[in-house]
């Protein structure tokens, strides 16, 4: 390809995904759902023209794009959350509903697969139930900008802890294949969630004391170098490396809270302060962008024509009718506050 069109092409893209915020933020439409739609479009131009994406390798693409994006995502929502003691329960409802909701979800969804297709095992249904069962923060998180206060910190906590939550026990259920009982699944489940937590912790107070005795101009893009390896280290363990980012980013965005006491001496808020400024605005950039090309790649990749088929659009209705019924239930027990609008805000997927 000529890389000149390849240059042209990426930079009306970005252009076009400043526009799609824009509109989001008159209409409500997620932006994302305008970059699939481009990426939809694109695909459709490409193949009419029989330019054939076959070796654009977007499976790759789109799992490097996807896991960085991730990254950018949590930790500019963790850069925007203050921790108060006000805000304990909604923390703790936010957890609660997480874990209902990918909990029961993932046996309906299921109980749902065995039906349609008898000879699945409930092992194997439960595994491919456990994408759907997870709310996406990929997703939620840049398209919550229009909701004001405790509810746009519920859905971030949320989707954070579904993330979270779901990956471990995605993981846990395929290295469980080999014939691991319940009890040892639950078990190491646990132990993965007291292991995670205990080095995000060490991780978090080690890398905000570090950042602040940074002198080198060029230093906000080797901590964020530094968090995108503590992620894939931590994803080829197996262990839930999204609460490292999470747990670095409340922490620096909450030093009032962490560092206290006889540590107090080791932050220096006034220090930080221009240095955090400038580390959220380039979290949000790079989210932005990341964010932009992950979907429009998505876009690329997906096969509408299944979407005519008269099967899966039933099973699909189904299927969606049970994750908003789970759902709402959960809502209406957990966080009675929190139902509408954020019943309806519930994109799903790893």
């Amino acid at each position: 390809m000529n890389p000149y069109l390849l240059i042209i092409a990426i930079s009306s893209v970005i252009i076009l995904s400043f526009f799609f915020n824009i509109i989001a933020q008159k209409t409500n439409i997620p932006s994302v759902l305008m970059l699939i739609g481009l990426g939809i479009g694109a695909k459709a131009v490409m193949d009419s023209n029989n330019l054939g994406n076959n070796d654009l390798q977007l499976d790759s693409l789109l799992e490097v794009l996807g896991n960085i994006g991730l990254v950018m995502i949590v930790l500019e929502a963790a850069l925007d959350l203050k921790l108060e003691k006000s805000k304990t329960k909604l923390i703790l409802s936010s957890l609660l509903v997480a874990f209902l909701g990918i909990t029961v979800s993932m046996f309906g969804l299921g109980a749902f697969f065995m039906y349609i297709f008898p000879d699945t095992s409930m092992y194997t249904a439960i595994v491919y139930a456990i994408p759907l069962s997870i709310m996406s923060s990929a997703i939620i998180i840049p398209s919550v900008g229009r909701l004001q206060g405790k509810k746009k910190e519920f859905m971030v906590y949320e989707s954070t802890f579904s993330d979270i939550l779901g990956i471990m026990v995605f993981y846990f259920m395929i290295g469980a294949d080999g014939g691991a009982g319940n009890g040892s699944i639950a078990l190491e489940i646990f132990l993965n969630i007291f292991a995670t937590l205990a080095l995000s912790i060490i991780v978090a107070y080690v890398m905000v004391y570090l950042f602040q005795h940074l002198t080198m101009q060029v230093k906000l893009f080797l901590i964020i170098g530094v968090l995108l390896l503590l992620f894939a280290v931590g994803k080829y363990f197996h262990l839930s490396s999204l609460l490292i980012i999470l747990t670095f980013g409340l922490v620096l965005n909450n030093t009032d809270v962490f560092f206290r006491g006889r540590i107090s001496h080791l932050f220096d808020k006034e220090k930080v302060a221009p240095i955090l400024k400038d580390f959220h605005s380039l979290t949000l950039e790079s989210s932005f962008l990341l964010r932009t090309f992950f979907f429009v790649i998505f876009g690329l990749s997906i096969t509408v024509s299944s979407l005519y088929n008269l099967e899966v659009a039933i099973n699909s209705v189904v299927i969606v009718a049970i994750l908003f019924t789970v759902r709402f239930i959960a809502l209406k027990v957990f966080a009675k506050e929190h139902i509408f609008p954020e019943l309806f805000i519930a994109p799903r997927g790893l």
